[in-house]
Parts: C-alpha cells; structure tokens; sequence
C-alpha cells in the first residue's frame, strides 16, 4: 500500500468512525462500504470534511450482485454479521478529491431486494442527476429524494428494467406501427428465443506454415 491510499484509509476512518462498513484497497484503488442508513450523511462528510475534500462526483452506477450468491454479504459487513438473506442491489459512486488529489469508490447496498431504495445524492453533488436517472432506468434502483426520478435511456412505456441480470435478452414486450390503428402499438414479444453463435472471420491464410 503506498504511502498516499494509507493516509486516505486512516482519514475515512477518523471521519467516519462508525460508520464505515468496510475498506479495501485493490489494484491500487479504494472501496468505501456503508450501510443504506448512514449513506446520505457519509457523502456530506466526505465533501466537506478537510481530510477528505471529496468535491466531485465522477460517475455513479446501479450493480445487480444476483449472481454473487452469499460472497456478496461479505462486502457489506463484517463476517459475523453476514444477514441471512443476500443484498443484491448497490449504487457505486466514483468520487474525486481536487485538494488531496485522491479517488475514492463509494459503495452501498439498498437493504430491500425486491424493492432497492437508496438516498439520492443530487442535493450534495448535481452531477448525481443523471446518473441515479440510468440507475433507476436499467437497474430499477429508487433514489429517495431526488426531484426528478423517471426513465432516461428505455422508452416512457417500457416494463421492467433491463440490466437486471433476471431480465429476459429479448425483453418482455415489442413495438410495432399497425396500419388498420395508424398509430404504435405495443404486444408480447414474438422472437423465439434462440442461441446466438458468434461469428468468427478468419484471417487470410489463416493456419498456413509460412514455409517455402
């Protein structure tokens, strides 16, 4: 660990006390875990607090951990706290320190799966915006108080949110213009599902010796 990420562990520590979930460090990056509860009050101290300095919020993004199975929990909490039913839901937060010149990844876990709510974050960065929109979009992620939370990328009348990994690839209804109606219609998806085989396209002399 260089001397850099262990001074910025030591600070969220100190700044967060309780509050912090977990840390790692991998790859030569830092992962915050907190709880859903205490999410909204940790993204103000890590903007305002002066060993931190947290001023911009890079990116933001919905992750469905369904395939995780139990390891999932273990990025939450402490081993000995494991909750027996799995979280599955998590918004992922880049943020970036200007004064300290440092990153940050900011994770939390919405504590409902059937119904993930998480707190916006728009009233502490505005660039949250749009990035809770995707979230909310594709993974079907509520960011509770945001001002304007409806679709951004799927249509207005779109069911279902398609990064979910329980999510049909062909999708659950289509669109089509009928002409007898003159006008769009929507109906069950007619596509029979099948296996797609990718294409391979070889090289010219593709497998030749190369010898004389």
């Amino acid at each position: 660990m260089s001397a850099k990420l262990e001074k910025l562990c030591q600070n969220l520590h100190s700044a967060l006390g309780e509050r912090v979930g977990s840390i790692t460090i991998a790859l030569g990056e830092v992962t915050l875990v907190v709880a859903a509860a205490d999410y909204l009050e940790v993204a103000k101290t890590l903007r305002d607090h002066p060993d931190l300095r947290f001023e911009q919020l890079i990116d933001l993004c919905g992750v469905d951990y369904a395939a995780y199975g139990k390891v999932t929990a273990t990025l939450a909490v402490e081993p000995a706290e494991v909750p027996t039913e799995v979280r599955r839901f998590a918004a992922v937060s880049h943020l970036l320190s200007i004064s300290h010149n440092w990153r940050l990844r900011l994770r939390v876990f919405a504590a409902d799966n059937d119904f993930p709510v998480v707190a916006s974050l728009t009233s502490i960065w505005n660039s949250a915006n749009w990035f809770e929109r995707e979230a909310f979009d594709l993974f079907g992620i509520m960011f509770e108080g945001h001002a304007d939370l409806r679709r951004i990328l799927t249509d207005y009348g779109f069911i279902g949110h398609p990064f979910r990994k329980d999510f049909p690839i062909s999708g659950y209804v289509e669109m089509r213009y009928d002409a007898e109606q003159k006008r769009v219609i929507y109906q069950p998806v007619t596509i029979e599902p099948r296996e797609v085989t990718p294409r391979i396209i070889r090289e010219e002399n593709y497998g030749a010796s190369g010898r004389g």
